[in-house]
């Protein structure tokens, strides 16, 4: 019997979509953790956050924005662009969660075409993350300074809340760079093995 050849399939992970993936995580991550935190804005007595606003027990009167409540936390002042900004980040959480789970889905199917299906789709919806959360970090410092007059206080800080908004912004940036860079590569590579069966050798 002639000696027969097969051709075997071999699927290559590319390291730029497993940091993709990476930098996902990391933004949920991150997204959480700005929309928990009281502390967007800053002045003396005073934090803020999109949820949530807290005075403290040593706050100066009058309070910022002529609010009359004693120390402690409160729900948000209902203003718009602080629920503008609420719900842009809820978005970008939810956009980059799922872009995150289907570029996940496409380093573990071993079916090609879904494979790319899956990095393409991943990058469309993390591009709408990305899109979300810019949206938010401009908006809320824009429409406070139109608050300024109101403000009762002189320094006014942005809090670490409102810069992990900013760091989820780079990696999103950079996991859909890494994504539409390596999109196209090829990862299947064909491997030639030639098979003698047994009874031809001892011929």
């Amino acid at each position: 019997m002639a000696p027969t050849t097969t051709i075997e399939t071999i699927t290559i992970t590319r390291p730029l979509k497993v940091i993709a993936f990476i930098c996902g995580v990391i933004v949920v991550v991150l997204m959480i953790m700005a929309l928990a935190s009281t502390d967007w804005l800053m002045a003396a007595g005073w934090r803020q956050g999109l949820f949530v606003h807290c005075i403290e027990e040593d706050s100066v009167p009058p309070l910022p924005f002529n609010i009359q409540d004693p120390p402690g936390c409160y729900w948000t002042r209902d203003i718009g662009y602080i629920k503008a900004t609420a719900a842009l980040c809820i978005i970008t959480l939810i956009t980059d969660v799922i872009a995150t789970v289907l570029t996940g889905l496409g380093l573990k199917t071993q079916n090609h075409n879904m494979k790319y299906k899956f990095y393409r789709i991943a990058v469309l919806v993390m591009l709408v993350s990305l899109l979300a959360v810019l949206s938010a970090l401009i908006v809320y410092p824009v429409c406070f300074a139109g608050e300024l007059t109101m403000a009762n206080r002189r320094v006014w800080e942005f809090g670490w809340a409102y810069g992990v908004g900013w760091g989820a912004a780079i990696f999103l940036f950079g996991a859909v760079v890494l994504l539409l860079c390596d999109k196209e590569s090829e990862e299947i590579y064909y491997k030639e093995r030639k098979i003698v069966h047994e009874n031809q050798m001892r011929a």
